[in-house]
Order: structure tokens, then sequence, then C-alpha cells
């Protein structure tokens, strides 16, 4: 294998693993019933997860 291809092999690993954690954190917030915070057009927002 080469440099380039192990470095793509890890970006998809660490990409699938983004996701993975993004889901789990939705579903604790819907669990919880709390807001999640994030940026929207450099502004701060707090939003209920459905």
């Amino acid at each position: 294998m080469t440099t380039s291809e192990i470095q793509t092999e890890e970006k998809i690993k660490i990409l699938k693993g983004l996701e993975i954690a993004y889901e789990k954190l939705l579903e604790f917030k819907k669990m919880k019933n709390s807001e999640l915070v994030v940026l929207r057009d450099n502004k701060i927002v707090k939003i209920k997860p459905e």
C-alpha cells in the first residue's frame, strides 16, 4: 500500500467515527430532552433535536 492509500483509508475511518459520534450525541440529546447548540451564520443557535 502506498502512503496515499493509507491516508485515504484513515480518512474514511475518521469520518465514519465522527458520523457515529454525531448520531450518538443526537440520541443522547433526544433521550434527555435537551437542546443542541450549533453555530449557524456566525450565530449560536439552540435547537431541539427531532
